[in-house]
């Protein structure tokens, strides 16, 4: 199935394999303008703002000292955002072969919106894949992460895939105040009990975990999958992705966090 294929049935344009290069390119700047969405934590840093909490005392002595001393106008200033860390996990197994790749180009332009973000795809194993999508050209960023990736369109091991980046990558403090966001569809071919642990691990260290379930999407749907019953607890947003209108609410989600949600 070529890419074109798939992001067909991502955006459902029109019938698969029927998009045009100006339907493509328009379907890459919106998932483009979506990823650009970041988390954002309120940093030690002040900056002026008039509905601050914070009481500027240099701003309002030097704004006396046109008014012959007298304080006429209070100065205030309120901590400066700045983009969270945001680890992005992708599941591309077999059953994910319809999402995965159209899902790939939402990982490559959230990886290019900015600094702090982590891009990850799994099968059996785990592949960092941050380097291979650093590249602004989409096909060259997509031939680099396909050569990367020994297991797509294989088996699933989300348990171990998990141990894994919690194991190398979560003890260099990678997720500690990251929101992360697993792509999957929750279907586990090994041991379960090892996801909800993982789960647990990743969950204590993040700010939140959201997880993005192509299936969810449809009216029936309901987590019976025993990966996606296991990893639920401890995942704080739980949403579709299936279609564009979905990676907009993920989008939204991303930028609307502050703190952490139950789920």
């Amino acid at each position: 199935m070529t890419l074109s294929d798939e992001l067909s049935k991502l955006t459902e344009l029109r019938d698969r394999g029927a998009l045009t290069d100006e339907e493509f390119a328009r379907a890459k700047r919106l998932i483009h303008e979506i990823a650009v969405a970041r988390p954002q934590r309120r940093t030690r840093r002040l900056r002026p703002d008039s509905k601050g909490f914070a009481l500027d005392v240099r701003a309002l002595v030097r704004a006396s000292l046109v008014t012959g001393g007298d304080p006429v106008e209070r100065a205030f200033r309120s901590r400066k955002a700045a983009p969270r860390k945001l680890v992005l996990i992708l599941d591309v197994s077999g059953s994910m072969d319809a999402y995965a790749r159209a899902m790939l180009l939402y990982l490559h332009a959230a990886r290019a919106a900015g600094r702090r973000v982590e891009t990850f795809a799994f099968g059996t194993r785990l592949t960092r894949l941050t380097p291979e999508l650093g590249s602004r050209d989409t096909e060259t960023a997509f031939a680099a992460a396909a050569a990367r990736v020994t297991d797509w369109s294989g088996g699933t091991r989300i348990g171990e895939s998990l141990k894994t980046y919690n194991d190398e990558w979560g003890k260099r403090a990678l997720t500690r105040g990251a929101v992360v966001v697993i792509l999957s569809d929750g279907c586990e071919r090994g041991d379960t009990a090892l996801i909800a642990r993982e789960m647990e691990r990743l969950a204590r260290q993040a700010f939140a975990v959201v997880w993005v379930n192509p299936l969810k999407g449809h009216p029936e749907y309901s987590p019976q999958a025993g990966g996606m019953r296991a990893a639920l607890p401890y995942v704080d947003r739980f949403l579709a992705g299936h279609d564009i209108a979905s990676l907009q609410a993920l989008g939204t989600v991303l930028g609307g966090i502050e703190r952490r949600h139950a789920a």
